[in-house]
This record gives C-alpha cells, sequence and structure tokens, in this order.
C-alpha cells in the first residue's frame, strides 16, 4: 500500500512539472518557409501570417513585405490583424523578411539593405572573423524579386497586383534602391525614417540620376519619421550619421521627387511628434497602411 501511495506521488510531481514547463508563443496563422538564395549563396527565411478569413475563403488578398522581419514582422502582423477587426481595414497577407541564417541582424541588414560600399566609413564587423559588409542591397533586391515574390505567388492566394513594401531606417534605404531600379516591383511603399544621410547622401544622387533617364516614376510612395529625429542643437548639419537631420533630409528628399513632376508618382510625408528613431515604426506602418488600404468604417 505504502508503495502505491508512493507511486501515485511520483506521478502526480510529475504531472505537476509537466503542466509548470514553460512552452513557446506562437502566433496564429503564421507560417515559416526556408529559403535558399541561390545566387547570394546564404539561406534566409520568409515568414507568413495569413488573414483570420484565409481559410474559409477562396478570395486573394494584397500582400505587406516588410524587412527586419525578426523585429517588424509580429507588429506588422498584429497592427494589420487589428485594424481589420477594429477599423474595417482590408485584410492582408503578411510576408517577413527575416536575416541570413547564421549572422546577426547588423550584420545582416548593413549587407542586404545598403545600396554602396561607403565612400567613407568606419564599419566595423561584429562577427568575429568576417569582415564587414555593406553595399549588396542591389543584389539582395533581386532575391526579392526572382525568389520570394514567386515563392510567395506559387503558394498562396496573394494579389501580386497589390504589394506593399515596408521599411524603416536602412531597410527604407533597400525600398528606395528598388524604387530607383525596378518601381514596379510594388505598388506601394512605405518608408520609415530612410537613413539619407548614408553614405554621403547617395540616394540623393540616385534620384537625380534617375530623374536624368526617366520621365515616370510609377509609385505611391508613404514617408513617415520621428519629429525627435533631428539635428541636436549645437551640431552643424551633415550627410552623415552622427550630424544629420533626418527630417530635414526627408523633407529635401520629398521636394526633389517632386519637383520632377513625375505623372506616376504620389508621394507623402508625415512626421510624428514626440516620436524618434527607435519608437516610430509603429505609427509609420499605422498610418501608412490606412492611406492606401480601404476602410469599411
Amino acid at each position: 500500500m505504502k508503495q502505491l501511495v508512493f507511486g501515485f506521488a511520483l506521478l502526480a510531481a510529475a504531472g505537476a512539472a509537466s503542466a509548470q514547463t514553460p512552452v513557446p508563443y506562437t502566433l496564429e496563422n503564421t507560417e515559416v518557409r526556408e529559403l535558399h538564395a541561390r545566387k547570394l549563396k546564404r539561406d534566409y527565411q520568409v515568414f507568413v501570417a495569413l488573414p483570420d478569413s484565409y481559410q474559409g475563403s477562396t478570395r486573394s488578398y494584397p500582400v505587406v513585405f516588410v524587412t527586419d522581419a525578426n523585429y517588424a514582422f509580429p507588429i506588422a502582423r498584429n497592427i494589420t490583424q487589428r485594424l481589420t477587426k477594429h477599423a474595417g481595414m482590408e485584410e492582408t497577407i503578411v510576408v517577413g523578411l527575416s536575416y541570413a541564417k547564421g549572422d546577426t541582424g547588423v550584420y545582416s541588414r548593413r549587407r542586404d539593405y545598403t545600396p554602396t560600399v561607403p565612400r567613407k566609413h568606419d564599419y566595423r564587423s561584429d562577427m568575429p572573423g568576417r569582415n564587414v559588409a555593406l553595399g549588396e542591397a542591389p543584389a539582395y533586391a533581386r532575391f526579392i524579386a526572382d525568389e520570394v515574390i514567386p515563392l510567395i505567388a506559387k503558394h498562396y492566394r496573394a494579389d501580386m497586383k497589390r504589394k506593399f513594401f515596408v521599411g524603416h531606417s536602412y531597410g527604407s534605404l533597400l525600398g528606395l534602391q528598388i524604387l530607383f531600379s525596378e518601381p514596379r516591383m510594388f505598388e506601394h511603399y512605405i518608408l520609415g525614417s530612410p537613413s539619407l544621410w548614408y553614405d554621403g547622401g547617395v540616394m540623393f544622387d540616385r534620384l537625380e540620376t534617375y530623374g536624368e533617364r526617366h520621365r515616370d516614376l510609377p509609385a505611391n510612395v508613404f514617408f513617415g519619421i520621428g519629429a525627435l529625429e533631428r539635428l541636436a542643437p549645437g551640431k552643424k548639419r551633415s550627410r552623415d550619421e552622427d550630424n544629420a537631420d533626418m527630417v530635414a533630409d526627408l523633407r529635401d528628399f520629398d521636394s526633389a521627387l517632386k519637383a520632377h513632376r513625375y505623372p506616376g508618382l504620389h508621394t507623402q510625408v508625415k512626421v510624428f511628434a514626440e516620436e524618434d528613431h527607435a519608437s516610430v515604426f509603429p505609427l509609420v506602418l499605422t498610418h501608412g497602411l490606412r492611406a492606401v488600404l480601404p476602410s469599411k468604417k
């Protein structure tokens, strides 16, 4: 009898321990696909969040592609879901573009999102034994066009005529790289706090070069930035990371775009009061989506 009681006690203890074992939190209706970038010779993950109505419908959905997915994907998924449920916004598929497997986020985004190797820089690698890597945005953009977008078109009911690119900081540099090289890759661009100081303002040069070769820029671009992303008092403005006035740079950039009077280009800039570079992304995404997706309310 004592052995039986002892046995029940052990089972109860094991059950209690099992019940207390923590499990990972997962987001409903999400998937992760592994993707080998053939030309880049690197491995990435593609995160996909499907609308709540996806399984019970046959219709196609617009697609939001978001960079820096390790941080931004859950934010984008939850904001789009909330806007759908409580503000009547159209449902979307959200696709997150991860950092390269085996790379730190800093290493991966510096390499994949920047358009050039800066003429002057003092960047150091944060990965021991590996040299700093920069300026591979053109090749990474081709990876998105040739491998990521076809993957989504093949496996999901995605409306490929309504694709949204969402980026922040360096991610917005990648968006501008695409805008000036293959603008029709996406129908809408939501670009937060673009690092226009990068490489001495190289994107201003790209803007003018594009204007010399083209008469139109077919795109809808929403720019957002925090009002606190200004030059600190006492500093002299220049186009480098430490002395950039990112708000002024963005206003100058938008004015330069508008000066070309491209018939197919529509831009708007929104400056968010009391927000800085670290806090502004959710607001940029929310307002950017509401600017371009219809609402039933």
